[in-house]
This record gives C-alpha cells, structure tokens and sequence, in this order.
C-alpha cells in the first residue's frame, strides 16, 4: 500500500514558467525582448496568409505550374524544429541522438515506410553529426525549421513536392527548396506581411493588455527595458501603440529596429544609426545610446559596450533559440527566456486522461519487457512479441494526440527531440507567452525540478505507482 504525498498528481499548468536553469528575477535589473512572436504574438490566421501569398509568388514570378493554386495552408500538418533533408526531399523529426522518428518522414504530404527511410540513410535511421546542421541550423544538406514563421514555409515546400510527385514531373531539389525559401522571405522582406498586421491590429496580435501590464509592472519595480527586433520601426510602433499605448516608448530604456539578427549578435561590421521620430535616418555617429531613441542596425558588441549591461543581470526573451538565444547565454553570460506557445497546447493534451493512461500503460509495458527479456521458451516468446506490438501502438497513439504526422514537438517517443535539447541548452527558463510573468513576483526565484539520471531511476513506474505519472522521485516519498 503506498502513501502518495497530497497535490501530487495535480495538473500541469500550461500558463506556468518552466525552468531549466535555477535564476532569481531579483537579481535581473535588465530586460530585453524580441519583437514578433515574443511581445507581439500572432493569431494562426497569418500562417495561411503568408503559405497564399507565398504559393503566388511561385506561379506568377517564379512560373510554377498554375495548379498549385488548389492547395491551401493545411494548419495541423507540421511542427516547430523539424529538419529537412534538401537532397532527398525529406521533411522529418529527429531525436537529440540524431535518430529520424520512424513515422515521422514526409515527402510531400505522404509519410515514407520506414523500411525506405532506413535504405534512404545507408541502413540506418542515425543521421551523422557532419551533415546535422551547424550551430545556428543552417547545415550542408539538412535544414532545421525553428521558428514560428516556419509552419507555412515547410507546409509550402510538401505541398509543392506533392503536386510535382503526383503529376509525374522531375524536379531539381535545391533549386525548389530555395525557390520556396525565397518566395516566403519575399513576403516578410516587401513588407506584405506587415501590411495585413496594421490593417488590422485587433484580428492578428493577441494579449496585448497582458503586455502591457507585464511591462508596466517592470518599469514599476525600476527594471531597465530593452527591445531588438528585426522588423522596421513603423510596424512596430504600430503595434505598440495598440498593445501598450501611445507613450509605449516611455517605458524603453532602447529601441533597435531592424536589427538583421542573428548578425546582430555574431558580427561587428554594422554601426548604429538613429532614426528621428518620424523614422527617417540620421547621420551622426552614435557615441552613446540615449534612453527614449530610436537605433537602426548596429550590433551586439557596441551595444555592450556603450550600455555596459554584461552578464547575468541582463534577461532576454526570444521565440528562436537560435538567432536570439544561443550566443547570448554561450558567449556574453546573458540569461534567457524562451518563448513557446505550442507549450499551451501541449500541456492541455498533457492533462487529459488519455493520456495520462497511455503514458502510464506504456511504461508499465516497457518495464515488463525489460524483465521478462531473458524468458525465452516458445509461449514466453508469444507474450513477448504481443507486449512489443501492444507498446508500439500506445507509441503511436500517444504521438497522434499531439499532431498525427509528427507528433510532440518536446519529445520522440520517450527521447527529448533535437529541438528540446537545443530549447533545455540555450534557455534558463521557458513558457507559453510573456504574460506568463504575471504569475510571479517580480523577485521570484525559479529551481529547476530534478529530474533523474538513468543511474538515479532504477525502477520502472509500474514497480512505484501506477496512478501518478507526475513525479519521478515517488519512490523517495513512499513511506
């Protein structure tokens, strides 16, 4: 009979702050943010704006058959952090371990067997670390999709591939993947995108009074504010004033626009430039960065040098771990937010029952596997064979409650994904939206929760507690 202590098998909050690393707000006197996807976060509608405008380009300017016109943005279809194999035509989720999620491989909008996916890599599903992609996701033959503006592209890209594979047509994969890559950059480079947001504020930009009251709270507490957005100055104000008012800048200790992350980050070259309050360039040499001022490019190296702000006093929130997060925690020791929406969704699914009961079946299975292996006459062999089968279907199951060609962007079966590694490498704390702050006081310290090592983990869920799935020290608890 065990004791399981109370409040144990609550439910996980998705408007909760996970971290990774242990950090005290008390201790942040700075606090920087991305712009788009970060403080702005954007409603859904726009991924099908941006996959229409996209797919027009290709057939008006770059002359692709008129018949892609049929296909429509399909929403469900792919997942952040997937990796795309430009060779062969391979839309797929890898594991931290490098390994492609059998089911998990797409050409077009049709899953590859397995079989032919592990012919595709030389006998194996392990892709070598040589041709994973760099560290910023740009790799010789495999591109990795990180950011939230990715779900049209890598929807564009299989529905292109679908339509030349279903009409028998050859075609050049580099050539296509670039094409595609260009026409959705033509979308956000000619500003399209930024005109559907100003139409209309109110359709495409959500929590804007929880912004406002998140940065309200900081200025109140005597926190510094800084923001570093790729996107022009007009387009911003613009959606300031509406989340956040018209004296939006009153709270900014900086404003750079524009500012072409990730060079930003990496590159010396760009001085900063002002602009005057109409957004229209200045010429002077910026010598220091006033409080209330408008700086165009630029990058991070002045910007340490003429602000002074070093180090772990500073906190930085961005949507991509890459072009915001990853060298400012590596190589300046600044402290990271990540920002993940899909973390709501994800947490509901989460919580439900059937989940929770599949997870819990699962293991118990995989632990019975593992102890019963050594049994090896002809009936043992059956039950073995029937448990294997039985566990590949919860497998599969449990990854179509998330999405059902790739399922969790978090995890692969029971390995985190490449996309979690990166996310639990490159931020100290993660959440659904930045309004999540609200939750906290502003000196709240976070502590990770400590989650066994292999060797700390000996005994399987089934041998400690069926009903809860919550928390892996239960067996310390047991009394």
């Amino acid at each position: 009979e065990y004791l399981l202590p109370p409040g144990v098998c609550n439910l996980l909050n998705p408007a909760a702050i996970y971290a990774n690393n242990e950090i005290s707000l008390g201790d942040v006197e700075i606090y920087g943010f991305d712009y788009d996807y970060t403080l702005a976060q954007y409603s859904n509608l726009l991924h099908s704006m941006i996959f229409d405008t996209a797919r027009d380009i290709l057939i008006e300017q770059f002359k692709y058959p008129e018949g892609l016109g049929k296909y429509d943005y399909i929403p469900g279809f792919a997942i952040r952090g997937l990796h795309y194999d430009v060779q062969k035509s391979l839309l797929m989720k890898i594991d931290a371990f490098h390994y492609v999620q059998l089911g998990t491989a797409y050409r077009g909008l049709k899953p590859v067997p397995d079989e032919e996916l592990i012919e595709l890599y030389g006998g194996t599903q392990h892709i070598p670390l040589y041709q994973m992609s760099d560290f910023y996701g740009k790799g010789p033959s495999l591109k990795q999709f990180m950011d939230i503006f990715s779900l049209p592209e890598m929807t564009l890209l299989s529905s292109v591939i679908d339509y030349f594979i279903t009409h028998g047509i050859e075609f050049d994969q580099v050539h296509l993947y670039k094409d595609i890559s260009d026409a959705i950059k033509d979308v956000h480079v000619k500003g399209v995108m930024y005109k559907w947001i100003e139409k209309d504020l109110e359709k495409y930009i959500l929590h804007g009074d929880e912004i406002y009251a998140v940065l309200n709270r900081l200025v109140n507490h005597n926190k510094k504010l800084f923001l570093i957005t790729n996107s022009p100055f007009s387009f911003v104000d613009k959606g300031m004033k509406h989340m956040v008012g018209k004296n939006w800048r009153d709270l900014f200790d900086m404003v750079i626009v524009q500012a072409d992350k990730p060079n930003f980050f990496t590159d010396r070259r760009k001085p900063f430039r002002k602009l005057d309050d109409k957004g229209s360039l200045q010429w002077d040499k910026i010598s220091q960065l006033e409080k209330g001022k408008i700086y165009k490019e630029g990058n991070l190296f002045d910007f340490l040098r003429l602000t002074g702000w070093r180090g772990s006093k500073v906190l930085y929130f961005g949507d991509h771990l890459y072009s915001d997060l990853a060298d400012l925690m590596l190589r300046h020791g600044w402290r990271t937010g990540a920002i993940v929406p899909e973390l709501e969704t994800e947490i509901r699914i989460i919580n439900t029952e059937q989940y929770m009961h599949s997870l819990t079946w699962q293991q118990a299975l995989t632990g019975l596997l593992e102890r019963m292996q050594m049994y090896q006459d002809a009936e043992s062999k059956q039950v073995l064979l029937e448990w294997m089968k039985e566990r590949q279907e919860i497998r599969s199951l449990t990854k179509n409650l998330f999405n059902p060609q790739f399922g969790s962007i978090f995890r692969t079966f029971h390995n985190p994904t490449y996309f979690s590694r990166r996310l639990v490498r490159f931020s100290d704390i993660y959440m659904a939206s930045i309004s999540c702050l609200l939750n906290y006081d502003v000196n709240f310290t976070f502590y990770p929760r400590r989650t066994p090592l292999q060797h700390e983990a000996p005994l399987w869920m089934d041998q400690l507690c069926t009903g809860c799935m919550k928390t892996p020290f239960l067996e310390e608890m047991v009394k």
